[in-house]
């Protein structure tokens, strides 16, 4: 247990990446979702606000007795603009996040989000694809950007890779995307020139876009498929048909969530799925509930993206930095 009154720590994009390895990182965001099936969290929100060109979101949640920890409150606000990495030499997502203590609001660390967010958003996919994905994965990754290899590696954590497929809609991200996870990963990715080229073959897809616009339908997934579907984290932002969502076991990371900026939002704005029609949250499949009914049935995670990640990984990250005397601290108060 942690009772000593230390500074805040103020942690780099090159600390989290060198203090997080993703298995870790998968293991805590686990535990979260357990710990929000067991009402053992601070509710997740989120807030958002748009922009020309972008936007701001801020996500917050607490851990009520994360491991060898006080209870914990993250808050992180980033900045999401797609035309970044093209237009002015920037990331897509920049933002920090703040972590206190939840019983008397002590600042413990400030940590740079990019890298937080990039590795959470990962992990959950890996716990869904743990719980509800076939063993043996014979994946598509759609979206070629600095996520999609987040989410293969993630995967490789917890499922046996066969073969791994990339389809970007620039050739040159899902070449680059090729070579970069060939050479990880020891596996031959092949790149397509078509998102249909190994649609009847592929058992895992991973959609991680900022498309406006619904690209995966019914003709793409094969029955007892697992889909992750990462990229839609506000209202404009879709990648799934609506008809293939209510052909199948949804399960959402948080439901109200979901269900207002996920690809779940459309479904139910087409009318062709009601909120009651989601088959479970990701915190219910990881207590045990059992998702899919039947060997054929495909089964979708829309990972819209929540504070019970960011959380659950700045603790762990929190206690490695600790534990090594890790990152810059100071003292805020300091008048």
């Amino acid at each position: 247990m942690i009772t000593s009154e230390k500074p805040t720590i103020i942690l780099r994009r090159r600390d989290v990446r060198r203090l997080l390895p993703i298995a870790e990182c998968i293991a805590g965001v686990e535990l979260a979702f357990a710990a929000h099936a067991a009402g053992r969290t601070i509710a997740p929100g989120v807030l958002g606000t748009h922009v020309d060109g972008g936007g701001f979101h801020i996500k917050a949640a607490g851990l009520l007795d994360p491991i060898d920890a006080e209870p914990l409150y993250a808050a992180k606000i980033n900045a999401n603009f797609p035309a970044n990495p093209t237009a002015r030499g920037l990331p897509t997502i920049q933002g920090v996040l703040a972590l206190f203590n939840a019983v008397n609001g002590r600042l413990l660390a400030v940590m740079d989000s990019i890298e937080i967010t990039s590795l959470r958003t990962a992990a959950a996919t890996a716990v869904a694809a743990k719980h509800l994905a076939p063993r043996t994965a014979r994946v598509t990754i759609v979206g070629c950007g600095e996520q999609s290899a987040y989410q293969l590696r993630a995967l490789a954590c917890v499922r046996e890779l066969d073969r791994v497929s990339a389809f970007d809609v620039a050739p040159d991200r899902s070449a680059r995307f090729g070579r970069q996870m060939s050479r990880e990963l020891g596996l031959d990715v092949r790149v397509l020139d078509r998102l249909a080229d190994d649609a009847s073959d592929t058992n895992v897809w991973i959609t991680c876009t900022s498309s406006d616009r619904w690209f995966l339908g019914r003709e793409h997934v094969a029955p007892g498929s697992f889909v992750a579907a990462v990229g839609a984290d506000n209202p404009q932002k879709q990648e799934i048909e609506p008809e293939l969502l209510a052909a199948s076991a949804v399960v959402a990371d948080i439901l109200d969530q979901c269900a207002t900026i996920g690809d779940l939002h459309h479904a139910l704005a087409a009318g062709v799925m009601r909120r009651e029609d989601v088959r479970a949250e990701l915190a219910q499949v990881v207590r045990g509930t059992k998702v899919r009914r039947s060997g054929e049935e495909i089964v979708i995670f829309d990972s819209t993206g929540t504070a019970l990640q960011d959380v659950a990984a700045a603790a762990v990250l929190y206690q490695r930095a600790r534990a090594t005397n890790e990152g810059l601290v100071i003292d805020l108060s300091e008048s």
